[in-house]
């Protein structure tokens, strides 16, 4: 009557579907969220200048003291803390952009 059958996956499938949530689950270090301060703003990019990337230095963590390019949505000032997922990846620098320039 209106008994649906569920599909089951072949081995494949299910290999494949299991190495998606594997890496999805890797994004981001095991790691806790560490603390960074906002040490200068570098440059605002984004199509509207709504992104502003700035130079922190991390206060805790296995990358304690480090500085790194990071990019930030919203209104950031020097000194103000950020709480960073991770810090294995940096900001790419951004080519041709001045300080507070908008597109």
């Amino acid at each position: 009557m209106g008994g649906a059958k569920k599909q089951q996956q072949s081995p494949k499938e299910q290999q494949k579907s299991a190495e998606q949530q594997q890496t999805s689950s890797r994004r981001f270090s095991d790691e806790a969220p560490v603390k960074a301060a906002v040490i200068s703003l570098i440059v605002r990019t984004g199509a509207r200048g709504e992104i502003t990337q700035v130079e922190c230095k991390v206060l805790e963590g296995k990358h304690r003291e480090k500085i790194m390019r990071r990019n930030v949505k919203g209104s950031v000032r020097v000194g103000d803390l950020l709480t960073l997922r991770e810090t294995e990846i940096e900001a790419r620098r951004v080519k041709g952009a001045t300080k507070g320039s908008h597109a």
